[in-house]
């Protein structure tokens, strides 16, 4: 699997990146020990996991970065490069507070994945959520403070929209600053019912948008790197359909299927390798994020990474 620098960090991370949100309650132990030595001797090297994973099930919550943490004391970090997510919104089974990015809320989640990854410093960090009742230059400051304290190397913004991370990063720029060195969305081929081709525009208060609609051109023209999460769709193409969630049940969907099985056909892979590969062949960085906790689709879907498009291919995959 290819390599290649995240942004303008000196990260060099493989072209897929590997999600823990089953690290630990799904898979641990020797189970997990074994689906990370596949990845990384497929040459992956960029790891995924969040604060509050897997906050969904009892007491799960901080689970993935715990079982990570013992991967590695076991196994030692070689050359991977791990991003953890902090500053999420309260949730049922997660801590709930009405101001998750107010700056000693951020530093103790810091705090907690620091420890329980084992490290002094983490490589990159995640805000898991924006708040768009804080101006972004609050934001950048704090993060910027982290760095200066030598916890955060870099950091990204997961689930904001394009227009905060466009003034976040302005604000940098403007002031000799670190900025957001990537984002991370939810985006794949799919198109989620309800969501228009182009996103409406940022939430207030405390809405969380979930940008399945990225503005291309946007980071054809920035080369701001992509990190998508929820990548291959749950499986949507992979299963030809069976595994179809209902904000994926369309018309615009089953379109998009039927073309990917069809060039799928034609290359002699397989739909969701079709589906991984469109992503992995935008005009600007995309390191897609896969969750696969069994052996099989693991291999698949890393096999993905050898899968070249071209921008016809691209453009007729969406219709």
């Amino acid at each position: 699997m290819k390599r290649q620098q995240l942004g303008g960090t000196a990260l060099v991370v493989s072209e897929i990146c590997y999600g823990g949100g089953g690290f630990g309650s799904a898979r641990r132990g020797a189970e997990l020990e074994a689906l990370l030595k596949l990845y990384r001797d497929a040459g992956g090297n960029f790891l995924d996991t969040a604060h509050c994973y897997a906050f969904w099930l009892p007491e799960g919550a901080g689970c993935s970065e715990c079982a990570l943490g013992d991967y590695l004391r076991r196994n030692g970090k070689g050359d991977l490069v791990i991003g953890t997510k902090g500053g999420h919104t309260g949730a049922p089974g997660y801590r709930t507070t009405d101001a998750w990015l107010a700056p000693g809320r951020v530093a103790a989640d810091i705090d907690d994945s620091l420890g329980r990854l084992g490290f002094d410093t983490l490589d990159f960090f995640w805000l898991h959520r924006d708040d768009t009742r804080l101006p972004v230059g609050e934001i950048v400051e704090m993060l910027n403070a982290e760095v200066r304290r030598g916890r955060v190397r870099w950091f990204g913004a997961s689930n904001w929209h394009r227009d905060r991370v466009a003034a976040a990063n302005a604000y940098a720029t403007a002031h000799g600053l670190q900025g957001f060195a990537a984002s991370q969305p939810e985006w794949n081929l799919a198109r989620k019912n309800g969501q228009s081709a182009a996103d409406s525009g940022p939430g207030t208060g405390t809405e969380m948008r979930v940008l399945t609609c990225l503005d291309r051109a946007w980071h054809e023209q920035t080369q701001l790197p992509v990190v998508p999460y929820r990548a291959t769709a749950g499986g949507y193409f992979a299963s030809r359909g069976e595994r179809c969630q209902a904000d994926y049940e369309s018309p615009v969907n089953r379109a998009r299927l039927k073309r990917a099985v069809i060039l799928a056909a034609e290359l002699g892979v397989t739909p969701g390798q079709v589906a991984l590969a469109w992503l992995l062949n935008q005009p600007f960085p995309v390191f897609p994020i896969i969750g696969s906790l069994q052996a099989a689709h693991l291999q698949e879907d890393l096999a993905a990474a050898d899968l070249r498009l071209t921008p016809a291919q691209v453009r007729a995959l969406e219709g």
